[in-house]
């Protein structure tokens, strides 16, 4: 195998240095450069576990074992200098929506990719009054009457209106004193959440790098939640940079992109090398040689650590995700252009797209390999994944430069797309109709031109989901495999299915009915639950081996996570449903303060705090400031999902006539899965 490496000699202050090895295929097409820089040896002092450190209060080094030679020819890893101290009050955006009328743009080798001066998600020159009365009304911009000298009333548009004692509605001031105390409440609730968010910042090097999981003193034993997770970072980074801060964010996503490249064992067995790590600690620990003095290393976890050693596959998806949206936000696509970051994204590319025994275009995976972190029956083909990986290549899509190391890579990923689409639409996808003719399939069918292809046995269908499912309305399954279909209720893989256009308008707009119809069983008293319904009794037993964790109704089985309101705010907000995320948002203010942010709520309405629940959960305070400034700045939420591309449902690459003894069943379904 070819190999080659990188170094940064660079950082964060003038005296830090950096040393990164990485292997490389030559699929990349990254070729040895002549440079006259100078080469760092530290062999002789490698830990036996690779950490990234800074001592001395400035100095930042990486510690480890490297394989191959060293490359100075990537670009050097710059940390921002950080204002992190400095208060900042933004003035409320003044961007609006318009809709582009361009459509996506498919990717061809040898053009230069140019996808974000082609974006379909908004224009910024926009006509702001329009935009405010379709997203706010009576809301912070409508001004309260006011009395004024006892015997005058100032309305909303300013004019004065004179008071003869019994001439006033005194229901009407009564309402309005007690919508401008609700308010005030609000405020109040969002300043001590930032307040939390900013206490869970984790400093490396005198650089904000993340936020840990949970940060309640009270906590002694914190286990893995005084770690920087990528997934739980997400909102807090959103947080961050819908606040106008984009600095954490920036450095966050150099520093895991340097965790990347690190050998990771288990069992003497490296799995590959564009696996991103689940976590990471910053550790102060002794510098070699013995005087005393101190240094911060970065100390990742790419699952040898995690409970059933378990790899984060979406880690490394959520990475991506996130890379997109610091440049849609904050402009700054100099850091997407990277050497070192595109690099970084074909590793994780790289270990997706690999060629296996599988059939499907869909992302094999093993149990507890995402949110959901435990044994759950999500080993497969999960919906969160499907959705996530389908998020990721299109964010990948816009931001690789198309060159001639690249350009296999792109169409792999055109194809990729235009497959997985198909597959998650066309059977996934569950309604009353579509039920129905499950209910009376056939099976043991052996052709090509099969109506149960998968041999789903019709006595599988659940009996709750018979009376459960509305008329109007459906969802996409939590899961396909051959001779199984998962009919659980995944949220977060339907959340991202609407927020990227995995499915369909039609689709989309039937998951939102489906939780409006069904607001009992998937809201109730705390939004949102993580799955639906929860195991129970003997499969409880048999699927989740009795966790006592994951009892029915808590935790990752139907328990209720507040995280998940960013998620659902961005989906009504594409959807133009609004409204829905305001009355989550409503619901959960009115406890999440009170109840000290959990980390999930127990029992099947969402009464309880959890049983094993943390509190200061960061991600919980993350999400509801979030899903809080979305709402009140839509523009900036129309940079985070994408609109259906149609040139990509028309690729199809499997090489397949029309008239030939095997056709392609897209052209049969095209009328169902472009509706």
């Amino acid at each position: 195998m070819n190999t080659s490496s990188c170094i940064g000699i660079s950082t964060m202050k003038p005296c830090c240095r950096i040393l990164i090895g990485y292997r490389i295929s030559s699929i990349f097409g990254v070729s040895h450069i002549r440079s006259n820089h100078k080469i760092v040896n530290n062999s002789s002092k490698l830990h036996s576990k690779s950490k990234l450190s800074c001592y001395n209060d400035a100095k930042c080094k990486v510690i480890g074992p490297k394989k191959g030679v060293i490359d100075l020819n990537r670009r050097a890893f710059f940390a921002s200098g950080s204002n992190w101290g400095e208060s900042k009050i933004l003035g409320k955006n003044k961007l609006g929506v318009n809709k582009d009328s361009s459509r996506g743009i498919l990717v061809i080798p040898h053009v230069a990719s140019d996808f974000r001066n082609h974006s379909t998600s908004i224009d910024s020159h926009v006509n702001e009054k329009g935009f405010e009365s379709i997203y706010i009304q009576g809301g912070l911009n409508v001004k309260p009457l006011v009395i004024e000298n006892g015997n005058e009333v100032v309305k909303e548009d300013g004019s004065r209106v004179q008071v003869n004692g019994s001439g006033v509605n005194l229901d009407i001031l009564k309402d309005l004193n007690e919508n401008v105390e609700t308010e005030s409440e609000a405020s109040n609730i969002e300043k001590e959440a930032w307040k939390l968010l900013r206490d869970a910042v984790v400093n490396y090097c005198g650089n904000p790098v993340g936020t840990v999981a949970a940060n309640n003193p009270a906590d002694k034993q914190p286990l893995n939640y005084d770690q920087v997770f990528i997934r739980d970072f997400v909102p807090s980074a959103l947080a961050f940079l819908l606040n106008g801060e984009g600095d954490i964010v920036k450095n966050f996503l150099l520093h895991t992109l340097q965790l990347q490249s690190w050998e990771k064992t288990v069992d003497c067995y490296s799995p590959g090398q564009g696996l991103m790590p689940a976590s990471f600690k910053v550790r102060t620990v002794p510098l070699d040689g013995g005087d005393g003095t101190l240094e911060e290393v970065l100390d990742p976890d790419f699952g040898e650590s995690a409970i059933g050693r378990v790899a984060p596959v979406d880690s490394g998806l959520w990475w991506i995700i996130l890379l997109r949206a610091y440049g849609k936000i904050t402009g700054d696509y100099a850091l997407q252009e990277r050497v070192d970051v595109q690099t970084g994204i074909r590793l994780i590319l790289n270990l997706c797209l690999t060629d296996g025994f599988d059939m499907f275009p869909s992302l094999l995976v093993t149990d507890g390999s995402c949110m959901i972190d435990r044994r759950m029956g999500i080993h497969g083909h999960p919906l969160e994944i499907q959705s996530l990986f389908y998020s990721a290549l299109r964010c990948s899509r816009e931001m690789l430069i198309v060159n001639d190391g690249t350009k296999n890579l792109v169409a792999a990923i055109n194809n990729r797309l235009s497959a997985l689409s198909f597959h998650v639409r066309e059977y996934y996808w569950v309604d009353m109709k579509k039920i129905n003719e499950i209910y009376r399939y056939k099976t043991e069918e052996y052709s090509a031109d099969a109506i149960n292809k998968f041999n789903i046995y019709p006595d599988q269908i659940p009996s709750w989901l018979v009376d459960w499912i509305p008329n109007e309305g459906g969802y996409l399954i939590g899961n396909l495999e051959p001779g199984h279909m998962d009919f659980r209720f995944f949220t977060l893989g339907n959340l991202w299915a609407i927020v990227s256009s995995l499915g369909t308008a039609r689709q989309n707009e039937g998951i939102l009915n489906l939780i409006e119809a069904k607001w009992d069983d998937l809201v109730a008293h705390m939004p949102l639950k993580i799955c639906y319904p929860a195991l129970e009794y003997e499969e409880w037993r048999i699927i989740t081996g009795g966790d006592p964790k994951n009892t029915p109704w808590s935790y990752h089985n139907g328990g209720s996570w507040p995280t998940l309101l960013w998620q659902f705010t961005l989906a009504c907000i594409k959807m133009g449903r609004p409204e829905l995320a305001q009355k989550a948002v409503a619901m959960a203010e009115k406890r999440l303060s009170v109840d000290q942010w959990p980390e999930y709520y127990d029992t099947q309405s969402g009464r309880f705090i959890g049983k094993q629940s943390r509190l200061h959960q960061t991600w919980t305070i993350a999400g509801y400031l979030t899903s809080k400034m979305l709402l009140e700045n839509p523009a900036k939420a129309s940079l985070l999902f994408w609109e259906e591309d149609y040139e990509l449902l028309e690729n199809c690459v499997c090489a397949l006539s029309k008239t030939g003894r095997k056709k392609c069943l897209r052209f049969a379904a095209r009328s169902q899965i472009c509706v």
